[in-house]
């Protein structure tokens, strides 16, 4: 789960992170009021769950309230188009009004989950305020990482080892070191997948602040965080991904026009490599999962045809805990509830595939049916160019 900018700095503020004064707004009057209290030039920041908001003109400096005012007027209710939206934009709901803070210079905190350490790594690098991709990519010797230990936190000589590897004196390496350790206490104890601070700055009068922040919380671990799953804003998430949710499906949106319905994370995602080396494009990321009932799979049967952008949909089913007659019931089902405008390719295995291909068959619909994943790959990869024509 994403939150918004303002949320990230509230809650790293209740770990002793530094941050701006500022407040969120919904209204542009609202705005001009927290400009006023803040007093002086302020900045004015869409908030969107998007990076690259500064260059689409989502970040804007006022000198005054009046200002300000005419700033959140200019960005409420506009979709903001970055790198990371793609060119249908998000539109904005919210800005966040925040005092200016005269910098001198400007550093990447951050904390992810090494896959292949099994680990937290904390990363830092005097190449702050643009992508630490791009820096990986350019200068990957400017990232410094130390592995956080299971129970242990980022400890004391780690810090301070970041600290001084980002050129800081050592009065300022030991302030730096306090945020560092404050803000693994934050990744670690909300169950975040992602936190960052990008840019970290120094300003001219000495102070460190985290001048933007990102996080990212695990799904899985949300039933222990219920103030945190308050700060859920559903207008930045997939309509069709919300609907998922409901019903216990994976469901993630992609660009492509070849809908895909399977059981199984691992076959998911070897289902759309497989679609991509025929040449084709996935619309979507759908996992049933392995215990999937008859009317979860009607239910994602609809949502995958409720995609304006499918020309196709391959159903790729292993039966295991999922028999494949109780598949195919659903299917049926669906299928029969729903028009179908589009053809579909089945490929099916596992319990009770026999039971579940004459069900098929006897339906009276007409289903591709193939016969192992790369003749099911090419053939909704055929029909979906075929239907695009």
């Amino acid at each position: 789960m994403k939150i918004h900018e303002y949320q990230a700095k509230q809650v790293l503020s209740r770990f002793g992170v530094p941050v701006p004064r500022g407040e969120a707004s919904e209204t542009s009057e609202q705005a001009g009021e927290i400009a006023q209290r803040l007093g002086g030039p302020v900045v004015v920041k869409a908030q969107i769950h998007a990076g690259g908001r500064g260059k689409a003109g989502g970040i804007l400096v006022a000198a005054d309230a009046a200002e300000a005012r005419e700033a959140a007027r200019g960005m409420l209710g506009r979709k903001l188009v970055t790198h990371q939206t793609g060119p249908e934009g998000r539109q904005v709901c919210c800005v966040l009004i925040e005092e200016t803070l005269p910098i001198r210079k400007e550093f990447y905190l951050g904390l992810v989950i090494d896959r292949a350490q099994a680990r937290p790594v904390f990363m830092a690098s005097s190449a702050g305020g643009v992508d630490i991709e791009e820096v990986a990519a350019q200068t990957p010797e400017l990232i410094l990482k130390e592995t956080i230990e299971p129970g242990m936190g980022l400890q004391a000589f780690q810090a301070r080892k970041l600290a001084f590897g980002l050129g800081l004196p050592a009065h300022l390496a030991s302030q730096a070191a306090q945020v560092m350790t404050a803000l693994t206490r934050a990744f670690l104890e909300t169950d975040a997948s992602l936190a960052e601070i990008n840019p970290f700055v120094l300003t001219e009068d000495g102070r460190l602040v985290a001048l933007d922040a990102k996080i990212n919380f695990d799904d899985n671990a949300l039933y222990r965080h219920k103030d945190l799953l308050q700060l859920r804003d559903l207008n930045e998430e997939e309509p069709l991904e919300i609907e998922a949710g409901q019903y216990g499906l994976s469901y993630i949106k992609l660009d492509g026009n070849i809908g895909c319905m399977v059981n199984g994370a691992g076959l998911a995602m070897s289902t759309m490599d497989i679609i991509k080396y025929a040449g084709g494009n996935p619309a979507n990321f759908l996992d049933v999962g392995g215990g999937a009932s008859a009317e979860q799979v009607r239910h994602a049967f609809r949502i995958l045809l409720s995609d304006p952008n499918v020309r196709a949909v391959l159903i790729n089913i292993f039966g295991g805990i999922l028999r494949v007659d109780r598949l195919a019931s659903g299917v049926v089902e669906a299928a029969k509830a729903t028009t179908i405008s589009v053809p579909v390719v089945v490929r099916l295995e596992g319990t009770n595939v026999e039971q579940g291909r004459e069900i098929l068959r006897g339906s009276g619909l007409s289903f591709v049916v193939a016969s192992d994943m790369k003749d099911a790959a090419e053939k909704v990869v055929g029909l979906a160019k075929a239907s695009g024509q």
